[in-house]
């Protein structure tokens, strides 16, 4: 237990983990509630939109609206995701609003990345280059690398431990090469294929090879591990993880109908408070955000914790 982290930093993303995926529309105005109350609880960088073709992703039709209509709360990142030149340009629009850093971002599955970006590892790889070069040129910092499907690919099967190694000196170089310095690299379970084994062994790897780079999980939950996953990330000292507010969310091209959202982040933040590990969140008020969050999607959330509370209640009585 002596490499737990003493605090822990919580990513939010709900937002858009989970309107992107959500059957049907949903108002402009509830997706704000949602994101504005985020903000009250103490969460500190919240991703809140796609910038993305709506043709593809029909629920972030509405991304600009979103971005527009929230109410910017003071100490409060709030960013977006995007995929291409033209997501970017997107995102500057709103840069009074939003917090746009650069990412350096590669694919573990090359079969996964032609369905998600109809892009080859090499394309991808290549495109890096110039992608850095956009982000410095608009006076954007890139802060972060970025490997998705590092733990599995429904369309390729299992990923070995050597290619996220090879993977994050890629990334490494290329950041090297533009003179860049990242602050961490996240490794993405994008179709939820890890489990605690998987992570201690990647996570691992690349620590071994590169002790002082900073790693960051993005896990999904589809088959209820995302958590223990999240645990055995603790374990390893992670101090970094993206989360879903009730768990929101899943991957629309991740080829399987039960693609649940992130890590559940009330979830994740009971874990890591019993565990004497601070995060600097409101728990009830982020469980009052889920319950919204439900009310909002109209259909029961996998959350856990907001159904079964803590145990405040329990250690007063």
């Amino acid at each position: 237990m002596s490499d737990l982290p003493a605090a822990v930093h919580i990513t939010e993303e709900g937002s858009r983990e989970g309107f992107q995926i959500e059957k049907g529309p949903i108002a402009t105005a509830r997706k704000i509630e949602l994101i504005d109350a985020l903000s009250q609880t103490g969460l500190d960088r919240i991703q809140i939109v796609s910038f993305v073709n709506p043709k593809n992703v029909p629920g972030m039709a509405d991304a600009d609206a979103v971005v527009d209509g929230i109410a910017p709360r003071p100490g409060v990142a709030y960013t977006a995701l995007w995929l291409n030149e033209k997501g970017f340009a997107r995102a500057m629009q709103h840069a009074n609003r939003l917090t746009n850093t650069g990412t350096i971002q590669l694919c573990a599955s090359e079969k996964f990345s032609i369905r998600n970006q109809n892009r080859t590892a090499a394309q991808q790889l290549a495109g890096q280059h110039a992608i850095v070069e956009m982000y410095k040129a608009a006076g954007v910092p890139v802060e972060r690398g970025s490997i998705m499907a590092a733990f599995g690919c429904n369309f390729e099967g299992d990923i070995p431990v050597s290619r996220v190694v090879a993977l994050t000196q890629q990334i490494l170089d290329v950041a090297a090469e533009h003179g860049v310095t990242l602050n961490y690299i996240t490794l993405a379970d994008t179709m939820a294929w890890a489990t605690p084994l998987a992570i201690k062994r990647t996570v691992g790897a690349v620590r071994d090879r590169w002790p002082d780079v900073d790693v960051a999980l993005h896990l999904h939950d589809t088959r209820g591990l995302a958590i223990a996953d999240a645990y055995a990330g603790l374990e390893m000292g992670v101090t970094r993880f993206d989360a879903a507010v009730a768990g929101l969310g899943g991957c629309p091209f991740a080829g399987h109908a039960g693609a649940a959202g992130n890590v559940c982040t009330e979830d994740l933040v009971f874990l890591c408070e019993e565990m004497g590990i601070a995060t600097g969140i409101d728990l009830d008020a982020l469980i009052d955000c889920a319950k919204l969050a439900e009310d909002i999607v109209g259909h029961p959330l996998p959350g856990a914790v907001m159904k079964g509370g803590t145990l405040k209640r329990f250690r007063a009585a």
